[in-house]
C-alpha cells in the first residue's frame, strides 16, 4: 500500500509523506517541478538555499501555493537577524508566507529573545506555525508540552533508532507534527564501506520507508542532488511501509553502521553560533552535548 498524505499534528497541515530539500550539489529546478507532479507537497528551505531549487519552488507557487507547505528554516542565534532572515527567504521565493518557520538546532530551549521574535513573526502572518529542531532528544519533552511549538524536527533513522523510547512516547494529544531528517545517516546506510558484508545493502527508499513506518513521523526530508536520486526518494511513495522483517532487517543494518560509522563526526558552524551567542548576550546558549 503506498504512502499517502498525512497531518502533521497539531499544526493541521495536510502534508506529503516525502518532504524536498536542496542537496549538496544542485537539482535543477525543473527537477523541483516534477517532484511535485510526482507527489511531493512539503518544501523546506533551509541553509542550503541553491538558487535552482528556489526558482524550482517560485514557479510551483505562482499556480500551486496553496497546494505546499512551505518550510523556512534560520539557524540566527540573534533576535535581531532572525527577522531580516527570514523576511529575505520569503523575498526569494517570492511567496508572503511560509507555512511553517522552522527554529534550527536548539538542543536546549531557545532564549526568550529568539522565541519571541519567531512568534512575532507569527503573530503578523508571515508565518502560520513554529517547528524546532534538536539532536538533544530529552529536550524534546519540553517541546512537545510548549503549544508555541506546532511541530518538531526530530533526527531518526535505523542506525540511530533512539527517538522510539525517548521521543516518540512522550507526544501526547495534541501531539506536535513530526519530521524526520537524516534519514539515510548522512549517507552511512548507503556507504559500502560501513555497511554489513552479511546482509542485503538497503536503498535511499529503504531508509526513507523504515522511518516512515514509525507511526509517529509525519514527514521525512530527502535532499537529492540529481534526478536519478529523486526517482530513488520517489519510489519511497509507491513502495509503502515496511512489514516486520524488513523492519528487523533494517534494524541489524543500521546497528553495524553505527559502531562503522563511530568517531565520523561533521563539524558544525551551529555549535560556533552557539558560542558567540552565548558571550554576546549573557544567556545561555542552547548548546549541548547531542545524544546518538
Amino acid at each position: 500500500m503506498p504512502f499517502t498524505t498525512r497531518t502533521l499534528g497539531r499544526t493541521g497541515l495536510s502534508v506529503s509523506p516525502l518532504g524536498l530539500a536542496p542537496g549538496r550539489g544542485e537539482l535543477p529546478a525543473r527537477e523541483v517541478e516534477r517532484a511535485f507532479e510526482r507527489g511531493i507537497r512539503y518544501f523546506y528551505w533551509g541553509s542550503l538555499r541553491a538558487a535552482p531549487f528556489g526558482e524550482g519552488v517560485r514557479t510551483l507557487a505562482r499556480r500551486h501555493r496553496e497546494e505546499m507547505t512551505i518550510v523556512v528554516q534560520s539557524y540566527s542565534r540573534f533576535a535581531s537577524l532572525l527577522k531580516g532572515s527570514f523576511e529575505s527567504a520569503l523575498r526569494k521565493l517570492a511567496v508572503d508566507r511560509a507555512d511553517v518557520l522552522l527554529l534550527g538546532w536548539w538542543n536546549e530551549p531557545p532564549p526568550a529573545r529568539i522565541l519571541d521574535a519567531a512568534l512575532a513573526l507569527r503573530d503578523r502572518g508571515l508565518a502560520q506555525h513554529l517547528m524546532i529542531s534538536c539532536h538533544n532528544r530529552r529536550t524534546f519533552a519540553r517541546y512537545a508540552k510548549n503549544p508555541d511549538y506546532g511541530a518538531i524536527m526530530v533526527r531518526y533513522n535505523a542506525a540511530h533508532p533512539g527517538a522510539e523510547t525517548e521521543v516518540f512516547p512522550l507526544l501526547e494529544a495534541p501531539r506536535p507534527g513530526v519530521a524526520s531528517y537524516t534519514a539515510t545517516r548522512w549517507g552511512h546506510l548507503l556507504d559500502p564501506t560501513t555497511l554489513p558484508e552479511s546482509e542485503p545493502h538497503p536503498r535511499a527508499s529503504d531508509c526513507y520507508r523504515f522511518v516512515l513506518t514509525q507511526p509517529s513521523v509525519d514527514v521525512v526530508m530527502c535532499a537529492p542532488s540529481k534526478a536519478a536520486e529523486l526517482d530513488e526518494a520517489l519510489a519511497t511513495l509507491e513502495r509503502g511501509p515496511m512489514d516486520e522483517e524488513e523492519l528487523a532487517w533494517m534494524k541489524r543494518v543500521g546497528a553495524h553502521v553505527k559502531k562503522a560509522a563511530a568517531g565520523r563526526r561533521t563539524f558544525s558552524p551551529v555549535e560556533l553560533l552557539d558560542r558567540a551567542a552565548g558571550w554576546f548576550s549573557n544567556e545561555p546558549a542552547g548548546m549541548n552535548t547531542a545524544t546518538d
